[in-house]
């Protein structure tokens, strides 16, 4: 009987522990799940944008859009001053979506060593319809400057890559790229002290005026519509669904949560329905 009850004994604390075993496993893998979604939210966006018709819409949209401000600029003006348009490369002019896939395949964060690395093959594309603007904004003498916080590493392989695509201008005296200072304003203020600006075109809202920089989500929505009669103008926005201004805003500027942290502080973004 004592044999019979300690086998019986055993047989319970075995079951207990397989069953802690499964629910702790259950644990780890919903933990995993929630702790990706956020690489999942990368994932999607990187495949939107190489694989949606959507994206290349938005963007053709955004030239064409960019083209009747050129075609509406009075003759007079043109030809009684310098004009200019600024513009961003990465996201705006430059594909680097590959760069992005190949991190994803890997399982790896952004860095700037690999960021480097393909930078240096100088092989981004370009963004749908960015190139003939370009060509065609230059044939109406306006004369492009290339401002971007690639940093001044990298102007030479970016000065091929801007080559291969037949881009205008596209030599080091119209590319101002960072040395120490992200903000782009000062660069801006470059161009503006000989120049008639008469467009910026960026995929971030720090790339058309420093009032975006450093703001909160509220604030840049209040940025943005006290410049409403300058988008689709002056101001022309690409998509960019995969990294910018944006995603830092959501995080409200702190880079040091964990995966756990962030995508909490995301789901308590959200807006559902009001009840």
């Amino acid at each position: 009987m004592k044999n019979y009850l300690m086998k019986k004994y055993l047989v319970l604390i075995t079951i207990c522990f397989v069953a802690l075993a499964a629910s702790s496993q259950n644990r780890t893998t919903k933990q995993t799940i929630e702790l990706n979604s956020t690489e999942e939210l990368k994932l999607l966006s990187n495949l939107w944008q190489q694989n949606a018709a959507e994206y290349r819409a938005l963007c053709y949209q955004a030239f064409n859009t960019a083209t009747m401000q050129v075609d509406a600029l009075p003759k007079k003006m043109r030809r009684q001053q310098q004009l200019a348009i600024i513009t961003d490369l990465d996201e705006t002019i430059l594909d680097n979506s590959p760069n992005e896939a190949q991190l994803m395949k890997d399982n790896k964060s952004w860095n700037y060593q690999s960021w480097k690395q393909w930078t240096d093959l100088s092989a981004a594309t370009a963004v749908p319809g960015a190139a003939e603007f370009l060509q065609y904004a230059k044939s109406k003498g306006i004369t492009i400057f290339y401002i971007s916080n690639r940093s001044v590493n990298e102007v030479a392989s970016t000065l091929i890559n801007l080559q291969k695509l037949h881009l205008p201008d596209a030599d080091t005296s119209h590319m101002l790229f960072m040395h120490d200072d992200a903000s782009k304003e000062s660069r801006r203020q470059v161009v503006i002290k000989n120049y008639t600006v008469i467009m910026l075109m960026g995929d971030n809202l720090n790339d058309f005026s420093n009032v975006f920089e450093g703001k909160n989500i509220t604030d840049r929505f209040t940025e943005t519509d006290n410049a409403k009669d300058n988008w689709g103008k002056k101001f022309i926005v690409l998509p960019n669904a995969t990294y910018g201004e944006w995603e830092n805003a959501l995080y409200n500027y702190q880079y040091n949560l964990t995966p756990e942290q962030r995508i909490n502080l995301l789901r308590n973004l959200l807006h559902g329905i009001q009840q």
